[in-house]
Order: structure tokens, then C-alpha cells, then sequence
């Protein structure tokens, strides 16, 4: 087991425990007690869990609380990929699409640096890295100024004048949260601010959001659940969550998560 799979693991049994002993994850993970206390310290320095003595507890999460893109990118990593790959399938060549930050919109932009003739607006510096490692002469990427967050998003004035008046056909919207009360929301501010602006240039948002999203409420709205044209999430998704999403969204399409997959490494 690569060492990303196994503090994956672990993450997993801190979410649905609560808590986890490391002469537990020594015995179940079959390493040492070293390795499994270099992953929690990796994990708690990511804002992941909290370290005590003699394990690791789940992490306290707030409303206002903003994960690193590094803490976000190894969670839900295979339901993310499925995710992507199907909101994939929706763009087209030769349109207009917005990318706003987030590692599932990151991992989509991965699954989209071949289609040809494509407009790209994105106020992500990771998902403009991914398509400028990967240059076409018929592809346009717009990267908006403004003040960078703790997950690489550039937001504020800058960000929100940049994006007005431009016209997309689709933004991928990522979320930190989603609620029947709440709709999509975010724990910054500004982002919150900048998103709103991102979905209001745009003909059609699809919302693509693994299913530890659901029943998360950042402090700011972006949208309401209502607005999106189509929710993409995962099997994980919680029936009475496909039933308000269902009644809500426009269309909600559930991902299958494949054997393997290898995006989330590039």
C-alpha cells in the first residue's frame, strides 16, 4: 500500500469512528509505528485530524474553516476521478467553459487538455498550471487576478472584475458544502463573491461535488441548489440527498468510481 492509499485509509477510519489508536492501524495496516505516526503527523499538519496521545481524532470543522489545496486533494480521491470523468462528457469543442477552483474541477481539467478549440476562464493557478503544461495553439486560457486563498483561488475585486461581462457556456462550479438550506457554499468570503460572479456568467452550471459535500455549510452562499443545471456526485451520495437534489437541480447524475485510476497522480 503507496503511502497516500494508506493515510487515505486512515482518514476514512478517523471520519467514520471518530478517532483512531495507532496499535490499531499498526495491526490492521501491517507497518510499523513509526510509518503510521509519520502519516498521522503528515495528516495533522494538512488539517486532516488532530494528533493525541496515542492516535488521532477528527479534525473540528467550522464554517469559516478553509482547507490547502494539499489537505483537499487526497480526499474522496477515487469518487472525484469518477466524477470528472463524467463531467468530462459535457464539454464540447469549440465552447466557452469556466473552471472555478477546487480539486475536482482540477482533476477534470486533466480529462479536458485534448478537446480541441477550447475557451478556458479559470481563477485557479493549479487548473491554469494544468493547461499550460499541456499547450494546443487553438486553446485560449483566461486566468483571473486577484488575491490568492489557501486553495490556490484568486478572488476579490480584481477576480470579480475580470469575470464581468464575460460569457461562457458551462462553468464546473466547486463547492465546499452543500445543503438543502444553504445551497453551495464556500468558507471564504471573497470566493463566495467571485463564484457568484462566475455563475452568473454562465448559460449552464454544473455543480461537481463528491458526497462528503452533502450536509457541509461553508459561511457564504454561492447558489442555491436550484440553480444548477446538473449535480454531478458519487454512489456515496445519501438517498434522502439524491432525493432533494433530485426535486431541486435540474438533473443530478451519480459517477461510478472505475477499478483504478491514475489522474489524481499526474
Amino acid at each position: 500500500m503507496l503511502a497516500q492509499q494508506r493515510q487515505q485509509a486512515i482518514l476514512e477510519r478517523v471520519r467514520n469512528h471518530g478517532g483512531v489508536r495507532v496499535a490499531d492501524l499498526v495491526r490492521d495496516l501491517g507497518v510499523s509505528d513509526m510509518t503510521i505516526r509519520r502519516d498521522l503527523e503528515v495528516l495533522a499538519e494538512r488539517g486532516l485530524l488532530e494528533k493525541v496521545h496515542g492516535g488521532a481524532t477528527a479534525a473540528g470543522p467550522g464554517s469559516t474553516e478553509e482547507p490547502g489545496f494539499a489537505a483537499k486533494s487526497v480526499r474522496q480521491q477515487a469518487e472525484k476521478e469518477a466524477i470528472a470523468r463524467q463531467a468530462a462528457t459535457l464539454v464540447r469543442p469549440g465552447t466557452a467553459i469556466a473552471l472555478s477552483a477546487g480539486t475536482t474541477t482540477w482533476t477534470l481539467a486533466h480529462l479536458i487538455v485534448d478537446v480541441p478549440e477550447l475557451t478556458v476562464i479559470t481563477n485557479s493557478i493549479r487548473i491554469a498550471d494544468v493547461f499550460h503544461r499541456s499547450p494546443r495553439p487553438d486553446r485560449t486560457v483566461v486566468l483571473t487576478g486577484g488575491v490568492r486563498t489557501p486553495s490556490d483561488a484568486l478572488v476579490g475585486p480584481v477576480a470579480v472584475a475580470a469575470i464581468r461581462g464575460l460569457h461562457v457556456d458551462t462553468l464546473f462550479l466547486g463547492v465546499h458544502g452543500m445543503s438543502v438550506r444553504a445551497g453551495f457554499t464556500t468558507p471564504n468570503l471573497l470566493e463566495a463573491e467571485t463564484n457568484r460572479e462566475l455563475v452568473a456568467s454562465a448559460h449552464r452550471l454544473v455543480v461537481p461535488a463528491d458526497h462528503s459535500k452533502w450536509g457541509t455549510v461553508g459561511i457564504s452562499t454561492i447558489a442555491g441548489l436550484d440553480e444548477a443545471h446538473v449535480v454531478i456526485s458519487d454512489s456515496g451520495l445519501p438517498e434522502e440527498a439524491r432525493e432533494e437534489l433530485s426535486a431541486r437541480a435540474g438533473e443530478l447524475i451519480i459517477a461510478e468510481s472505475a477499478p483504478e485510476s491514475r489522474v489524481a497522480e499526474q
